[in-house]
């Protein structure tokens, strides 16, 4: 069934002249236009510090566009045009009344809007408060008002449950809708339907046929020149609570007893509720750290993370974390869960690796097959290159029982005509619909910052630097000790990339 158009509403950017608009939100909706999933009802109000009106901000995101149309022909065209005359710009400052008594005159009382918080953490209480305050938050019948909060959300389980506490004394949780861009994936969003709609798969997906689960996302790109904001957060925060938990939720949840949204979040916050929480000996031995030194990287020399602008020579944030988690359910009992993420790695991937129980070895006792049999394992490529693998093991031509493993492959670009998307189209059509099946909830949330809080505590006392770790590798030697230690290896990164010639 073909997806409905959505209804009339006013999108309202705070942060409008940012990166966020330009490079995902506006490409996004372009798309959504283009696709006829939002019409000529749909509008644009740009909130930024920097004086202009209308046409600044048309003019800058003309800039933009013309900058991507050299990489993507079809960015700037009709669907561009037909948008450009919808986009209206206001500048003042978001602590002030001023700007809000301005909003509320554009928005009149009747118009549906959803007010899209691409700012700075800081901002996202006092905007919410001042919404509230001007009644631009006050929904009546026929009339919605929503609020798109991005990460992250909090530093850590008291902010985290502050911030919630802040926002939810001035509007509902129907209304909230805090994102993580990773869900608005196409492969994020089959997961679901990849095991709930195949029994041969949900059959399989316990403790009794499942060894470990391997979720990493690794980036070859440094810190750049977000030394600053990176200096300040570091791996852990800005990765593992919010991108990795949510696939974590959706690799480990119970099947919902439907697919509407609430359902779906009750299931996922269930899973996050029962990640073991450690004391702070056993975040000694499940969790490590590194940070990347200087070195070649993409053909350039990079210099070390502590050396980087903006960044304290003296610093102990980490560039890269691997944890060794449990979610203590029945299905998921005595399974780990080995997460991982870092920059200045030997590849931009984002990936689920699922690897089964090795097979019995009783019908292979007189051959030498035992000695070289590998698991069976399902990799669910997240990104950038889109698909499913499933790795098993044949018999290969001849005489003698020898076996071969081979890949049964999967592209959605292979099958599917997937276009050049941000991975925000979904998520902002869910938030124009009222779908909040890809949001977080609050006690999702916070349950995600309770299990890392462990970590975050013991390197907070922690005096020594992260391990060193050369660019354009798999990341430091205490992370493969981590799991090495349990006779399990990681998945080599990018290695379904290599296969599909990338």
């Amino acid at each position: 069934m073909d997806a409905a158009p959505t209804p009339p509403v006013t999108l309202v950017i705070f942060g409008a002249t940012g990166d966020l608009t330009r490079r995902l939100l506006v490409p996004a909706i372009i798309n959504l236009t283009r696709s006829r999933l939002v019409g000529d009802d749909l509008h644009i109000l740009g909130i930024g510090i920097e004086p202009g009106d209308d046409e600044f901000l048309r003019g800058r995101l003309d800039q933009f566009l013309n900058h991507l149309s050299g990489e993507e022909p079809t960015v700037k065209d009709g669907a561009w045009e037909s948008l450009r005359r919808r986009i209206s710009y206001t500048s003042g400052d978001f602590t002030k009344d001023d700007i809000f008594v301005e909003i509320g005159k554009r928005l009149g009382p009747n118009a549906n809007a959803a007010f899209y918080l691409a700012v700075p953490p800081s901002f996202f209480g006092t905007i919410v408060e001042k919404l509230a305050a001007h009644g631009l938050t006050d929904e009546k019948e026929g009339v919605f008002r929503r609020v798109a909060i991005e990460k992250p959300f909090g530093t850590d389980l008291a902010s985290a449950q502050a911030l919630n506490a802040q926002i939810l004394a001035q509007i509902g949780e129907s209304q909230v809708y805090r994102l993580d861009h990773f869900l608005g994936k196409e492969t994020v969003q089959n997961l679901m339907t990849a095991r709930f709609a195949n029994m041969m798969i949900e059959s399989l997906w316990n403790s009794r046929y499942i060894d470990h689960v391997q979720i990493t996302a690794a980036e070859i790109v440094d810190v750049g020149s977000r030394g600053k904001f990176y200096d300040a957060t570091g791996a852990l925060r800005d990765m593992v609570p919010n991108h990795l938990f949510q696939l974590l939720a959706m690799i480990a949840m119970e099947p919902p007893n439907s697919f509407d949204a609430e359902a779906i979040r009750n299931e996922k916050s269930k899973v996050l509720k029962a990640l073991r929480i450690y004391t702070p000996e056993e975040a000694k031995t499940h969790g490590v750290r590194g940070a990347y030194g200087a070195g070649p990287l993409n053909g350039a020399e990079l210099p070390a993370y502590r050396d980087t602008k903006d960044v304290s020579p003296d610093s102990r944030t980490e560039t890269y974390v691997a944890l060794k988690l449990y979610a203590d359910t029945w299905r998921w009992a005595g399974v780990p869960f080995y997460v991982r993420t870092g920059k200045a790695l030997t590849a931009r991937d984002t990936e689920i690796v699922i690897t089964f129980q090795p097979v019995p070895f009783a019908q292979f006792r007189e051959t030498e097959v035992t000695r070289r049999l590998p698991p069976n394992r399902l990799v669910i490529q997240v990104q950038p290159d889109e698909g499913l693998s499933m790795e098993i093991s044949i018999k290969s031509p001849g005489l003698s029982v020898d076996t071969v493993p081979v890949s049964l492959d999967f592209r959605y670009a292979d099958k599917f005509d997937i276009g050049k998307t941000t991975g925000y189209e979904s998520l902002l059509y869910d938030l124009f619909i009222g779908d909040q099946t890809l949001f977080q909830r609050a006690d999702g949330i916070e349950a995600g910052w309770a299990a890392v809080q462990p970590f975050l505590d013991i390197w907070a006392g922690d005096e020594s630097v992260p391990d060193s770790y050369a660019p354009g590798s798999m990341g430091p030697g205490c992370a493969d000790v981590l799991i090495e230690r349990d006779g399990r290896r990681w998945h080599e990164l990018g290695v379904l990339l290599h296969k599909n010639g990338k």
